[in-house]
């Protein structure tokens, strides 16, 4: 059965570091689009990054354009998310999804079949 589970999330401060991680099993997704999407409280999902199957091309959502930072491991059938300059307003679960077949990266949750439970960043300050 595929599965993503996330790790990596905690309380950091306004202008800190995190780095999320996203665990795939069950099947490859070497060859399709993943991503990340965040939800805080009280708001609906929204896009944070993406990155394609196949050439690795990426794409961000303008609030965190220049600060965080999506990446791919191959080997491990994993998916990164670097975040630095953390701030409040960055406070969400931060959930990571996979498409089943899809290749070309995309901010559109309907995109992506399969999805972890998500993890907890706090961003005090």
């Amino acid at each position: 059965q595929e599965q993503l589970v996330e790790s990596g999330g905690g309380l950091v401060q306004a202008g800190g570091s995190l780095r999320l991680s996203c665990a795939a099993s069950g099947r490859t997704f070497n060859s399709n689009r993943m991503a990340w999407f965040r939800q805080a409280p009280g708001k609906g999902r929204e896009f944070v990054a993406a990155v394609n199957g196949y050439d690795g091309s990426t794409g961000y959502a303008d609030s965190v354009k220049g600060r965080f930072t999506i990446s791919r491991d191959y080997a491990n059938n994993a998916v990164y998310l670097q975040m630095n300059s953390l701030k409040p307003e960055d406070t969400a679960v931060y959930s990571c999804a996979a498409s089943g077949g899809g290749r070309n990266f995309s901010p559109y949750s309907w995109a992506y079949d399969y999805w972890g439970q998500g993890t907890q960043v706090t961003v005090s300050s």
